[in-house]
């Protein structure tokens, strides 16, 4: 078993064809809310990981989970990460319409991600979205604005030679699959424009 990642949250192992995550504890936190917040995130991650299973989105498989341990284990998604991709070549348009479209199926079924730039991407025979740490049900269109809002955001840091096309694009792919795609973007322009005013 190798450790293959490690965020705010959490540590990531690798075994074979499996992953571990391992949510870990916060010292700064109170003794009960942390256990708390940590059981009720794995609980989420590993509900949304079902949910996506069952729409046959691509995503990792989830295997099991145990709250006890804040332990979520799920299938290793192999291939190269869409932000070295990217970065690596100038076929931006197609990749940015297929993440649009796969965020539009998403919204569609009131799933938030929480967390998208392209590192959570992965391109194999097509691009696959990991770690849904982060993630919530919601159908409120303010939350579905705001997690577009936050890959504009990483997409005009880490990939602006291609930005604002490349977001675009992205948006492009988003009407084809999401139903209320309108509203979602009406919104967006407002949290955008929010945005702006707060960095001023």
């Amino acid at each position: 078993m190798i450790k293959i990642g490690q965020g705010a949250e959490a540590v990531v192992y690798k075994d074979g064809s499996k992953v571990m995550k391992e949510r870990v504890s916060k010292n700064y936190r109170l003794p009960q809310i942390d256990d708390s917040l940590r059981k009720f995130r794995t609980r989420r991650e590993a509900k949304v990981l079902s949910k996506l299973q069952d729409m046959k989105f691509p995503a990792p498989g989830l295997l099991n989970f145990c709250d006890k341990r804040m332990q979520i284990t799920m299938d290793f998604v192999p291939g190269e990460k869409l932000r070295d991709v990217l970065i690596a070549g100038d076929e931006y348009q197609q990749f940015a319409e297929e993440v649009g479209k796969k965020i539009g199926v998403l919204h569609a079924h009131d799933i938030i991600h929480g967390d998208l730039t392209t590192s959570n991407m992965i391109k194999d025979k097509e691009i696959k979205f990991i770690d849904f740490g982060l993630s919530s049900f919601s159908d409120k269109v303010e939350d579905k604005a705001v997690d577009l809002f936050l890959l504009d955001r990483a997409l005009e840091s880490k990939h602006y030679q291609h930005y604002p096309e490349i977001f675009d694009k992205v948006l492009e792919g988003y009407g084809k699959s999401n139903p209320d795609a309108k509203f979602v973007l009406e919104r967006f322009q407002a949290v955008k424009k929010r945005g702006r005013n707060k960095n001023k």
